[in-house]
């Protein structure tokens, strides 16, 4: 029997393709799902039958777990409560988004282990899962309605090419697939990368949309340091902490990035592309350090979700960022760790920039000490 095919590029509301799907992988069927790299193949992971019947297409085997797809990056830790830091970084940068972790199932509080064995020999074979956030709409609000994970997989045969349009996996799937949601060619028309993460590292297993070296670079540690305007004690912060950590590391400057260590800063109230005080270039100057190329920026969207440690001048800068950004507050701690503010020198003379610099450079002299930088890039 042909599968319903429906056309959401024509619809004026797709939230009635929503529900159909939703109702659908309810009652145990097989649907298919748009995403931004192929069109996917899915079922409830709470349907036995459902989920073999989707393991069928190609042919009963798999190249590894089949994919479980989460709503977002909190409910990963429904699946992996003790998710490596390198796992944690990288869902919380490139989630939703083309990027599949797998993560070893060895913990035995993970909602995996309420799945009926057989859907866990299917999504957990040789204790490895495999967790992803797809980057589209239509997807992520089919989650939204369901009780369970999705199990999908690429919309196509065992010995198909990966399915990129409706109309694709209509000609190799057709009485095989109970619900088609059209929407037109697939964003990225190429797979998701996967990753596997542990606590040593990571490596590739499928590359796809994601290079090798994109992931390296988001898979770094990153601390931001926060003032107001990002052009005195931020950025003087920025290059205090680079030099502690490339002390520390055995490294110089220019080898931090490329030993995934990253250091930035910005401003609450910063305008970009700003200048750094001229006082501020002076004194670190005289420590042997170079901030004539900075460029004052305000704190992001990005900023804040890519950083592992988020420092502030002040408990102003702090209250502000998590008033704005409540889920950072695990990673947003004032650098005097509770003794006080750092006074802005703006405007005064270069030896009020000169204490200021101490000051802070004696916090993160502290703060040095409390970072733990783990093994970076790949094993």
């Amino acid at each position: 029997m042909a599968p319903l095919v429906i056309d959401t590029t024509a619809a004026d509301d797709p939230r009635d393709a929503v529900h159909r799907a939703v109702q659908a992988l309810v009652e145990g069927k097989v649907v298919v799902l748009p995403t931004e790299t192929v069109y996917i193949a899915a079922a409830s992971a709470l349907n036995e039958r459902a989920v073999d019947r989707l393991l069928a297409l190609r042919g009963g085997v798999l190249e590894g777990p089949a994919t479980l797809a989460v709503r977002s990056v909190e409910d990963v830790l429904d699946y992996v409560p003790e998710l490596p830091a390198i796992g944690q970084r990288l869902a919380r940068r490139c989630w939703p988004g083309p990027v599949t972790l797998q993560l070893a199932d060895a913990q035995p509080e993970s909602v995996i282990q309420r799945l009926s064995p057989r859907v866990r020999a299917i999504v957990a074979p040789e204790g490895q899962i495999r967790l992803r956030v797809p980057a589209h709409e239509l997807v992520l609000r089919v989650l939204r309605l369901l009780a369970g994970p999705l199990v999908m997989i690429g919309a196509r045969r065992e010995t198909d090419s990966d399915s990129v349009t409706a109309q694709e996996v209509l000609a190799r799937l057709a009485d095989r697939v109970d619900l088609i949601l059209d929407e037109g060619r697939a964003k990225f028309a190429q797979r998701s990368s996967i990753v596997r993460v542990d606590q040593a590292g990571f490596e590739m297993v499928r590359h796809g949309v994601f290079s090798e070296t994109n992931l390296r670079r988001l898979a770094s540690w990153m601390a931001v340091m926060v003032c107001t305007g990002n052009t005195c004690r931020s950025p003087m912060a920025e290059m205090l902490l680079r030099k502690r950590l490339a002390d520390k590391l055995g490294l110089s400057l220019e080898q931090l990035d490329d030993h995934g260590i990253v250091v930035m800063s910005a401003g609450i109230s910063a305008a970009p592309g700003g200048r750094a005080a001229a006082e501020a270039i002076g004194v670190m100057r005289e420590r042997g350090l170079d901030l004539t190329p900075h460029e004052s920026q305000p704190l992001s969207d990005r900023l804040v979700r890519f950083a592992d440690l988020i420092l502030t001048m002040t408990r102003g800068h702090r209250d502000a960022i998590l008033t704005q950004w409540p889920d950072a507050e695990p990673r947003t701690y004032l650098i005097s760790q509770g003794r006080g503010d750092v006074s802005d020198p703006i405007g005064g003379p270069t030896d009020l920039y000169r204490r200021c610099a101490e000051q802070i450079d004696a916090y993160l002299a502290e703060w040095i000490e409390r970072i733990e930088l783990p093994q970076l890039g790949q094993k």
